[in-house]
């Protein structure tokens, strides 16, 4: 049960955002929204609130926004009276249409962008930009040569660090045979050498010094500015990661409706802001892979916009329409495909 509920809270957060990024620009150009629904398949409840119908179905994998003209459908039962034909989306000129094609994922990598710096300030994360002890472990090496909170490890058996990683590499040395290691710190302003013995630790197959990073929580306003570095280093891994599945250079587990309920499951487990970053990690994935140029997704539809931007010259509709369909179509068998081995591990 908590699984459904963790997942339901992901999915409605992130459709109803991708969703209401495509509602709001539409509405801001001025175009017809017929229906804005979460969820697929047969409808739950509705509700019509002016233009627009607000509805539930009862498939909740996913959601959409009509929007009038789109596909070049045009359902005269579903217009106003005395209706302006100017609304319709494909009557909208193609910066607008890509606009408002492009504005769901663009909300999803904004909520992921801020989720981020929500985390980086209430949480807080370790900082391994360079070699100061934010905490010292009980009874091993670092904590019996009295190596203390602050301290600044400038350099090990004469190897100058730069980095907290440094640390790690330069306490592996295969060439020091006695375990004895020079160590140099700054403290107070003061440099200190210590000398210390660090055995090999079988627990961690390594020397293990025993010091650990700092761990900040940053102001909001900083949290903003970083976050940007890290939903970028993650959304390049991401692209990287696809990339190479498709290519086939590694063989990837790729997880459905039900895989997805099942992590978000755990992650609530583990608490609040364990779940945060799952839910953000979801909308950049999202984000990104809505992009991309494949018919039936935002960055599929996109192209035949960029191509028109471009070439001055428009795909007639019901050919861009069939390609869209196909595209769907494809779509939909991987997510029943890859669905059906999610529930076959789940109950195997």
């Amino acid at each position: 049960m908590i699984n459904f509920i963790a997942f339901l809270i992901v999915i409605g957060i992130c459709v109803i955002s991708h969703e209401g990024g495509h509602y709001l620009a539409a509405k801001w150009r001025n175009v017809l929204v017929h229906e804005f629904s979460f969820g697929m398949g047969p409808s739950v409840f509705h509700k019509q609130k002016g233009e627009t119908l607000w509805s539930f179905r009862a498939f909740p994998i996913g959601g959409f926004v009509k929007l009038d003209g789109e596909d070049g459908e045009t359902n005269e039962y579903d217009r106003p009276d005395n209706y302006d034909h100017s609304r319709a989306l494909n009557n909208k000129k193609p910066w607008e249409r890509l606009l408002i094609i492009l504005a769901g994922a663009t909300v999803n990598l904004l909520l992921a962008w801020l989720i981020t710096a929500s985390y980086l300030t209430g949480h807080g994360v370790y900082t391994f930009d360079s070699p100061v002890i934010g905490s010292v472990i009980i009874d091993k090496p670092a904590y019996v040569a009295n190596l203390k909170q602050g301290d600044t490890i400038k350099s090990i058996n004469g190897n100058e660090l730069k980095k907290w990683a440094d640390i790690k590499t330069t306490v592996q040395d295969k060439d020091v045979k006695d375990n004895k290691f020079s160590i140099i710190i700054v403290r107070d302003g003061k440099e200190k050498e210590i000398t210390t013995f660090i055995p090999f630790d079988k627990e961690h197959n390594g020397r293990l010094l025993g010091v650990q990073p700092p761990f900040v929580k940053y102001p909001f306003y900083k949290s903003l500015t970083l976050a940007w570095g890290y939903s970028w280093s993650m959304g390049v891994a991401i692209i990287k990661g696809l990339y190479n599945m498709i290519t086939g250079k590694i063989v990837a587990d790729v997880v459905g409706p039900v895989g997805i309920a099942v992590i978000a499951g755990d992650a609530i487990k583990q608490g609040f802001w364990a779940f945060i970053v799952f839910l953000g990690v979801i909308n950049l994935n999202l984000g990104l892979l809505n992009l991309l140029p494949f018919p039936a997704l935002d960055g599929g539809r996109a192209v035949f916009i960029i191509v028109e931007m471009i070439t001055k010259k428009k795909m007639p509709e019901k050919y861009e329409a069939w390609v869209h369909y196909a595209g769907f179509i494809i779509l939909l068998t991987l997510i029943v495909l890859v669905t059906a081995k999610d529930l076959f591990k789940f109950f195997k």
